[in-house]
């Protein structure tokens, strides 16, 4: 199967992986605008403008555990895709919409198995086996809302939304994970 064709007005250095699933699917991206972080509202501007994970950003903020629920995934080589939406653990409330490609390659045989088996976010997973890396955002985006990533989201009518498009790095300066992680409407604690 060939790979898909997109459109050179899809791509977006700083929407990608995003735009890569968008393109899979015959989809159109939605508005999205790189901006300054200081343009940033409260409380996107304290969630998104740091070089933590967002893991324990969020969880943090939300007062508890955040699992993940994968919407569409698939491996090439050592590239492992897939767009999710992180969720509170006490009441299922999504707290991030996301699109991830994580190189495998760069992990250890257990953390491998945790990404796989799609229970527990990336940052938690980092946590957790002492992986050292860096968190860089690379943009801050604004991003009006879709169909998609509404029913993602659990959200109804047109938003628009902040995020950001995020790269790990290994201590050798090796790209671990390239991320956009786009936050709901009014998130609240």
């Amino acid at each position: 199967m060939s790979e898909p064709i997109i459109e050179q007005s899809q791509v977006l250095p700083y929407a990608y992986p995003l735009d890569d699933f968008y393109a899979q699917q015959g989809m159109t991206l939605p508005p999205i605008d790189s901006v300054d972080g200081s343009e940033l509202p409260e409380p996107y501007k304290s969630l998104l403008v740091h070089g933590n994970d967002m893991t324990p950003t969020l969880e943090s903020y939300h007062g508890g555990h955040i699992h993940v629920t994968v919407m569409r995934r698939q491996t090439r080589g050592d590239f492992y895709y897939r767009e999710v939406v992180l969720m509170r653990d006490t009441d299922d409330a999504p707290v991030e919409f996301g699109a991830i490609k994580i190189n495998l390659g760069f992990f250890p045989t257990l953390a491998r198995q945790d990404i796989l088996s799609e229970r527990l976010p990336l940052g938690r997973i980092l946590a957790e086996r002492k992986i050292k890396h860096a968190s860089r955002p690379r943009a801050y985006l604004r991003i009006q809302s879709d169909d998609f990533i509404n029913k993602a989201l659990q959200m109804e009518g047109e938003h628009t939304l902040y995020g950001r498009r995020n790269t790990l790095w290994t201590p050798e300066n090796k790209s671990l994970a390239e991320i956009v992680e786009i936050l709901p409407i009014e998130p609240r604690a």
